[in-house]
């Protein structure tokens, strides 16, 4: 398998797997009795909760970094320009996705925001 087939496979993946991730979000947030900040904390304290949460953080940054890095492949064409916009992109990506596991695990695990 190429690496551009991988690619595809992983884009298609991380897109379903948003998919289903996003209508768990949205169903659990519909259910929910208000949105006050103790109680989205309370329940975002819980490990059923904070796990699947976590792995739509992965998914979302996973794919928005699949998509962009074919944009850039694409249309950016001088190698020195890539190089310096997969560097920001990867940077991006790896900085929010951490940035949103550890707001979520800090709630997880001390049940206390920010």
């Amino acid at each position: 398998m190429c690496i551009r087939d991988r690619h595809w496979i992983d884009q298609r993946l991380t897109a379903v797997g948003n998919l289903l991730l996003t209508s768990w979000l949205v169903f659990s947030l519909a259910v929910l009795t208000n949105f006050e900040h103790e109680t989205v904390a309370a329940w975002l304290a819980q490990p059923s909760v904070a796990v699947p949460m976590i792995l739509m953080l992965i998914s979302i940054f996973w794919h928005v970094r699949l998509g962009l890095q074919v944009l850039i492949e694409d249309y950016v064409h001088d190698d020195a320009l890539q190089f310096a916009a997969m560097t920001v992109l990867n940077f991006y990506v790896v900085g929010g996705a951490v940035f949103g596991i550890f707001t979520v695990a800090k709630l997880a695990f001390t049940g206390a925001a920010a």
